[in-house]
């Protein structure tokens, strides 16, 4: 078992609760998008930058799919965050997805070079004219949500605070119980629709999550829906204990993959929570 490090605050929010409702939209306020094609080795990132039209330096988001999902998933997040004077990125992971526009083949896809992807946008993210180096978050979702958390590990102090929904802590365990001795993985196999190769399952069980995250001591909110029957949420309760400042937002009745209602009400959270990193 982990050294639990802290207790974590465990908050059961009511659906109606108007949760960092002083941060909402900015009515009014104008906003840009640009695409964007980010060199990462061999391959090209391909995503949306959403932006105030202000002059000024301002915070940076960037927003990180899930498995077999793209940067589209997260164009109304991304939409409301620069609202509110945010520079937004959302973009599609290298072989992350049939719908992906990023280069790169979803056989040769795994947690790494998704982490690698990553932090290629976080260093881009530094270079924008407009956005504060010193204030970049993430956001990412299952098992972007897993990758935003391996990176905020490496990056540490470059990100300045990290949100998570639904991280998917779950990988590694998943597919160990698939392959409990490492041994008789296919050289590629079709797993929820996505073609993986032998190397992403193999990447998936090397890695110890107890081990390889938690050691981010910048702030960290995880949003997770009491009905999720695809990372159970035991996963985040366990992650919040292992991080130095973290805090779990429950949301009653939602799954893995948020309503609409449950995603308007993360959005806020997620709003009110940064805002506060900024002051501290």
């Amino acid at each position: 078992m982990y050294l639990m490090k802290k207790k974590f605050k465990l908050v059961l929010l009511l659906a109606a609760a108007a949760a960092g409702a002083a941060f909402g939209q900015k009515k009014g306020a104008r906003i840009g998008m640009k695409e964007l094609n980010v060199k990462n080795g061999g391959n090209t990132v391909y995503g949306k930058i959403i932006a105030p039209k202000d002059e000024g330096k301002h915070p940076v988001i960037i927003f990180s799919h899930g498995y077999n999902g793209c940067h589209q998933d997260f164009l109304e997040d991304a939409r409301f965050f620069a609202r509110n004077g945010y520079v937004a990125m959302t973009y599609d992971f290298c072989g992350g997805s049939t719908r992906s526009q990023s280069t790169g083949r979803s056989s040769d896809m795994t947690l790494m070079t998704e982490k690698s992807d990553l932090i290629s946008l976080v260093e881009y993210a530094g270079t924008l004219e407009r956005a504060d180096p010193e204030r970049i978050f993430i956001l990412g979702g299952s098992q972007g949500g897993m990758v935003s958390a391996l990176v905020a590990e490496e990056l540490g102090g470059k990100i300045k605070a990290m949100a998570l929904y639904y991280p998917a802590f779950c990988i590694p365990d998943d597919w160990r119980k698939k392959y409990p001795d490492g041994t008789k993985i296919p050289q590629s196999l079709n797993f929820w629709g996505l073609e993986l190769g032998k190397t992403f399952i193999e990447n998936a069980i090397s890695i110890d999550v107890e081990k390889e995250t938690g050691g981010y001591e910048g702030g960290v909110l995880i949003v997770h829906g009491d009905l999720d029957d695809v990372v159970p949420i035991k996963y985040s309760e366990e992650a919040a204990e292992r991080y130095k400042s973290a805090e779990l937002k429950v949301l009653p009745g939602e799954r893995h993959g948020f309503t609409p209602a449950g995603a308007a009400q993360a959005r806020k959270l997620v709003l009110e929570f940064f805002e506060k990193q900024q002051k501290q």
